[in-house]
């Protein structure tokens, strides 16, 4: 399929939309501005997109606040059917929504259809979760008093999500908060609204009641800074970088919101003289390059014990070399485009600082022949500590390798870091895979596995890679206030 023939099956199905949607109505900035959203694989331009700022954040937290009250009151049972309804029809329309992230993303188009797999999978697990949310009773202290512990929405929820996974970010985010009673207002990233857009047209559809779900984009700092400066606004969900997410905790301070915060990620993949090489090379090329690598979870520093080294080494240039580049809706793709030129531009310059300190490339190491964002797939070798490449979160398709001799060095490698979200173990050890686990400072660590993340498991990081956890029963504690009730004078 050609993208002019996505555009148009996605447009036949109602869920091209380019304007902002507040208490349920669909509605263009208040000035008319626009902004432009780009198809990375080909430049060309999708959509001229409601560039909306301050004033209709306000307004959208305003619709949420007023909305609160009657959803927050509805019986679990009945949020969940109208959850359902929604979840029913996304997989209804996973074709139209995974083309849609295609055009917009630039991932294969086989990609885009899990990734909205991926996003329903989260709308379902909080739908059905939320019913076993329970309070608790606390044993009296006096014979007269009952003592009992409530859990209650928090309120109106400020979501920021990213634009490498546009649709599944949003539903984690929102699936758990409107699960619980929340009323959401989100803002999609500039590069890839239209997915979030299209979750939204199904919302309606699916008759969430207006105000519940509201959506605004444009001028970032505008609606951020509403967010923040609401007393409305009881909580801030965040995925993006460590850096705003540190701008967005001191603000938050200031009205002294609850704050999830998902951030960068530097992750190491550790590999160990016994492990399964045909295993490891497996785990390795699925996780780190899905998404053309620009995941906060993607292995970025990929530490190989010397005695498999030179092997490992060989099998992965191997495996890398059969990855097909190209656009993301032609037969065989599985590499796309980077986001956009910076991501480029910072990828080239990662590389270049570690081939000028001694690293070796052993594929690729350039853009592709196909221009624009196109990268090649690349492994390097010869990796050192001191490397920006080390301290630095790839977001791209390159594998940089790094000796090491023994398991505490390697642990010491993996923890030398601000960063600790996800850590990766090849070992058919037993009691190493055990050690090494728990002296790692990760939130998250796959063992023998790349494909870790699922709905029903606690994802978040340790250190400066965030706060709270998405997915999981844990995943609704970030959205829940918790009230003691206190009963005297009972008998």
């Amino acid at each position: 399929m050609d993208p002019q023939s996505a555009i148009a099956q996605v447009k036949r199905a109602g869920l091209f939309r380019t304007q902002g949607l507040i208490g349920g109505k669909w509605m263009d900035a208040y000035d008319g501005k626009t902004f432009e959203v780009y198809n990375p694989a080909t430049g060309e331009v999708l959509a001229n997109v409601a560039c909306m700022g301050k004033k209709e954040a306000n307004d959208a937290i305003a619709s949420a606040h007023a909305a609160f009250t009657s959803w927050s009151k509805l019986t679990t049972a009945e949020r969940s059917k109208l959850m359902r309804k929604w979840y029913d029809l996304l997989i209804a329309h996973q074709t139209e929504l995974g083309q849609l992230i295609t055009l917009e993303q630039g991932k294969p188009v086989a990609e885009g259809y899990n990734e909205v797999l991926i996003g329903a999978s989260c709308l379902e697990f909080f739908l059905e979760e939320v019913k076993h949310c329970y309070g608790d009773i606390i044993p009296q202290t006096q014979a007269d008093r009952r003592m009992f512990v409530l859990k209650q929405p928090v309120g109106v929820v400020g979501a920021i999500t990213p634009w490498n996974l546009p649709l599944a970010m949003a539903l984690r985010k929102v699936s758990p908060a409107m699960a619980c009673g929340c009323t959401v207002v989100i803002k999609p990233s500039e590069l890839t609204p239209l997915s979030a857009l299209a979750v939204a047209e199904l919302a309606l559809q699916a008759g969430i009641p207006p105000g519940v779900f509201n959506m605004v984009m444009g001028f970032a700092p505008e609606i951020g800074d509403a967010f923040l400066a609401s007393p409305k606004v009881r909580a801030i969900t965040f995925t993006g970088s460590t850096a705003v997410g540190k701008m967005l905790l001191a603000g938050a301070a200031q009205t002294v919101k609850k704050t999830s915060m998902e951030l960068g990620g530097n992750a190491p993949s550790m590999i160990f003289d016994d492990a399964d090489l045909e295993v490891t090379v497996k785990g390795l090329m699925i996780v780190k390059f899905f998404n053309c690598g620009q995941t906060c979870i993607s292995p970025n520093r990929i530490l190989v014990q010397e005695g498999i080294h030179d092997k490992f080494a060989a099998a992965l240039t191997k495996a890398v070399q059969t990855l097909r580049v190209g656009h993301g809706f032609d037969e065989g793709v599985t590499q796309g485009p980077l986001i956009n030129q910076a991501a480029l531009h910072k990828i080239e310059a990662l590389v270049e600082d570690a081939v000028s300190q001694g690293a070796k490339v052993l594929v690729g190491g350039k853009r592709h022949s196909l221009g624009l964002t196109f990268y090649e797939p690349t492994v390097l070798v010869d990796v050192t500590s001191d490397m920006l490449i080390s301290s630095t979160e790839i977001f791209g398709p390159v594998l940089a390798l790094q000796r090491f001799k023994t398991e505490e060095e390697a642990i010491h490698l993996a923890n030398d870091s601000n960063a600790g979200l996800a850590g990766y173990i090849y070992t058919e050890n037993l009691r190493r895979c055990w050690r090494v686990a728990e002296a790692i400072e990760f939130g998250i660590v796959g063992v023998n596995d790349g494909l870790i993340p699922a709905a029903s498991a606690p994802f978040g990081g340790f250190k400066q890679s965030g706060l709270g956890r998405e997915g999981s029963k844990y995943g609704l504690d970030d959205f829940l206030e918790i009230k003691y009730l206190c009963l005297g004078n009972m008998v």
